[in-house]
């Protein structure tokens, strides 16, 4: 497989790029995908086989098991971050180590639907709570450590609406590629 082929699976959507401005029309679209993710998700993966479940996206990727535990594992941690927004000046946010964490047995062995039902429950506090949010307040930060970059709770939102969205096309692509 070529490099261009295996971006391309990487990035099936491409990266995420923050727009210069943010309006309340994206801002809405990106809580709409946030608030359907989930049940868009289970729709998707529910129907599989565990050997399709056990089957990677892409050469050398996550299992579709693995992706579904690390949206759960992701999204928690986002939801984490937004209310350490709301609650801290500008505060260090402590990063997770995705990569391992998808190594564990529970991403690698644990049945989708514990973390389809997390993915439910976090998304709709984490929608309710977005949706409650003033415009001064999406323009607090945060900042991630590696880096040291700050980000707005704007552009948070926009990053986990496109983090969803690439990771359900992860499983979309790879759904049609076997024709399951």
């Amino acid at each position: 497989m070529d490099n261009i082929s295996l971006e391309i699976l990487r990035y099936p959507i491409g990266k995420f790029n923050a727009p210069e401005q943010i309006d309340a029309t994206m801002l809405a679209k990106w809580i709409e995908i946030l608030e359907t993710l989930p049940k868009r998700l289970e729709d998707m993966v529910t129907p599989l086989s565990e050997a399709q479940l056990d089957t990677p996206y892409r050469p050398n990727g996550w299992t579709v098991r693995q992706v579904v535990h690390h949206v759960s594992d992701s999204h928690h941690h986002s939801y984490i971050r937004f209310k350490w927004g709301m609650t801290e000046n500008a505060p260090v946010i402590k990063p997770y180590l995705e990569k391992e964490w998808s190594n564990l047995f529970d991403a690698k062995t644990a049945p989708i639907a514990l973390s389809l039902a997390h993915l439910t429950a976090v998304h709709a506090k984490l929608v309710y709570f977005l949706k409650g949010l003033s415009s001064a307040e999406l323009e607090r930060t945060f900042i991630h450590p590696e880096g040291n970059v700050e980000t707005t709770l704007a552009v948070n939102i926009g990053r986990y609406a496109w983090h969803g969205s690439h990771h359900f096309a992860h499983i979309a692509e790879l759904l049609k590629r076997k024709g399951w």
